[in-house]
């Protein structure tokens, strides 16, 4: 009799506490539908920001990244602690902020700066747009309020267990995901009109900056067009870099080399023709005017601001006007009808509004989803066609790429005269310092014997003893001076088995790999002297203990590659030897590519057009090796 009350008083608070939870859980899924519809506002402003990016505000896209960020967190922690369902977030670290050298500038490569505000900027902008947690976040911004719609009936229905469920969803889009390469048929094709659309918005920006050119030039104002000629190029080559980045269409720098600095004459005034000046002002300026007007390739700019802003916008304004009916059209049939119909409020966009029933509704979703289809699936070959008409009046003409491979040609003789007066200096302090003294030594002691040989002969005989060891070592130190003019086995095997025998006598483990023929002996010891100074910078500066050197040869270019495991960090902008590198092979019209990201590894590509050595005889190296 007693146990009845008791099991009944139980039921009681097990049945009170489960409608608690399920009262709980309703009033927190209604929450969350709430905030789920705040998704569509922080898309909205997005919207806009990109709209700003593509006309040249490109500050507003990153403010409307980061300014929807904060609802994403909260709806990771309200997942947490409603739903049970933990969500990390799935941002990539932000960049540190900038520092500040010792001489008061910012520095990113290349390029310095008095602030610190704009590379901030810029690397806040990178670091948002290059994750992939961006585009996760654009997408649930869209698809979440439909989840949050239909989070309403399910937690009525359900309880605890469809908030359960909206958690897992939540962590699907706003966790963090393994990295995938590729993307799906309309992610990809999403991708590629936005690249449309910003290659149309920044010729549209380019035509805004080519405006105000030309009156400065005709009203009088000749010293401030290349100034505005200048900044108009600084946008027409963000086009090119992001046409080669966005569609995979390279589109080389066409203009003519800068002129120098004026140089005074003997007592210093500045000539510029039959005129003197006494500052090098009017004459840099005149230099400037002369140079841009008479490039070529700046008429063709102008050109091309007003062609490509109407072709671009043509080939991307439809597209994107046809996936916009089939995204909004897809809303307006499914969330926005519904709506009205419950409120009770008319409404209307391009007639979907005489769909007023589930029915009629269905008729019409075919036709967005069709437009919708029909604007992505032509977007990756219209974005590469764009890049591709963009390239005819933008790409470099014979004149300008003339007039560059002249530029090239005066700097690397510079810098071949460099590099041989550095290895002349160097030969000549070795054979002073070395050689020179040990010679002299060794005919003070050939005087000395001269003169012991009658009056102390066992004292002469230690003195020639003396003397055989000094011609020895100074003989030992001419043949390291002679291996490092030119080395033996260089001549005598060839690249391969030179580079093998370095590795051979270098700290590091080092493999080789490769198969070559017998080429020049200029670009041969342009090669190894190259491969020599990377091995020691591995184990010096790079903290290596590993390095791969791959060699390879094909249709006229010689090609190395070096790859060591070392800290990572080597900028070509601050190491001289690197410089030196670089130097040594634009003799030989070669190319210098380094990556070296912090942490590593560092990587080094060569290439140096070189023909077949046509009086070696010698057969090829060997495929492989490895030291250590």
């Amino acid at each position: 009799m007693g146990l009845r009350p008791l099991l009944s008083g139980r039921s009681v608070r097990e049945t009170s506490r489960m409608i608690r939870k399920y009262l709980t859980s309703v009033r927190r899924g209604f929450a969350l539908a709430a905030l789920a519809l705040v998704s569509w506002l922080d898309l909205l402003l997005e919207l806009v920001g990109f709209c700003l990016l593509c006309v040249g505000l490109v500050f507003a896209y990153t403010l409307a990244l980061e300014g929807t960020r904060p609802r994403a967190a909260l709806t990771r922690r309200l997942a947490g602690r409603w739903c049970g369902v933990e969500v990390e977030p799935p941002y990539r670290p932000a960049p540190p902020e900038p520092e500040r050298e010792r001489d008061g500038w910012y520095r990113d490569g290349n390029n310095l700066f008095k602030r610190s505000w704009f590379l901030r900027w810029t690397k806040r902008f990178e670091w948002i747009s290059d994750d992939p947690a961006t585009g996760r976040d654009l997408g649930w911004q869209l698809w979440n309020p439909f989840a949050g719609l239909l989070l309403v009936p399910a937690v009525l229905v359900a309880g605890p267990g469809a908030l359960r469920l909206y958690g897992k969803w939540t962590r699907w889009w706003l966790g963090p995901r393994a990295a995938r390469t590729g993307g799906g048929w309309v992610k990809t094709r999403l991708k590629a009109l936005g690249f449309q659309l910003g290659l149309a918005g920044l010729s549209v920006v380019q035509l805004a900056m080519a405006i105000p050119t030309l009156p400065m030039l005709a009203f009088g104002f000749a010293p401030l067009f290349p100034t505005l000629v200048v900044a108009g190029r600084s946008v027409t080559d963000t086009l090119r870099r992001e046409a080669k980045n966005w569609t995979g269409v390279r589109i080389d720098r066409p203009y003519l080399p800068e002129p120098s600095f004026p140089v005074p004459r003997a007592d210093g005034m500045y000539q510029r023709g039959r005129q003197l000046y006494d500052t090098p002002w009017w004459p840099a300026r005149l230099d400037r005017c002369r140079w841009v007007i008479r490039d070529r390739a700046t008429w063709r700019d102008m050109a091309a601001a007003v062609v490509n802003s109407v072709v671009l916008s043509l080939m991307a304004v439809p597209t994107a006007a046809l996936v916009f009916f089939g995204f909004w059209g897809f809303l307006s049939l499914w969330v926005l009808r519904p709506i009205a119909h419950w409120m009770d409020i008319s409404w209307s966009l391009f007639g979907l509004s005489e769909a007023t029933t589930h029915w009629q509704a269905l008729a019409l979703t075919p036709v967005v989803v069709a437009a919708f289809v029909a604007g992505l699936l032509p977007a990756p070959w219209l974005a590469r066609k764009g890049a591709q008409f963009a390239k005819l009046l933008l790409g470099p003409t014979e004149a300008s790429r003339l007039g560059q491979r002249v530029e090239r040609l005066k700097q690397t003789r510079t810098d071949a005269s460099v590099v041989q007066a550095a290895e002349l200096r160097r030969i000549e302090r070795d054979l002073h310092d070395g050689v020179q003294s040990r010679l002299v030594a060794m005919g003070m002691k050939l005087g000395a014997l001269e003169a012991l040989i009658d009056s102390d002969p066992a004292a002469a005989k230690r003195l020639a003893a003396e003397l055989r060891q000094t011609s020895s070592e100074t003989l030992t130190e001419l043949r390291l001076l002679v291996r490092g003019i030119h080395p033996p086995v260089l001549s005598e095997r060839g690249l391969g088995d030179a580079v093998r025998a370095m590795a051979l006598d270098s700290p590091l483990r080092a493999s080789v790999t490769g198969s070559l023929p017998r080429l020049e002996q200029p670009a041969e010891a342009c090669a190894y002297f190259a491969v020599s100074e990377l091995l020691g910078n591995a184990a010096k500066h790079g903290e290596a203990r590993r390095v791969s050197i791959e060699l390879g040869y094909d249709d006229g270019l010689l090609r190395v590659e070096v790859t060591d495991d070392g800290k990572g960090g080597a900028n070509a902008a601050r190491g001289s030897g690197i410089r030196g590198i670089e130097r040594r092979l634009g003799t030989f019209d070669g190319t210098f590519a380094l990556t070296s990201p912090l942490g590593g590894p560092t990587k080094v590509t060569m290439e140096i057009p070189c023909q077949l050595d046509p009086d070696a005889s010698s057969p090829r190296t060997s495929t492989s090796s490895e030291t250590g």
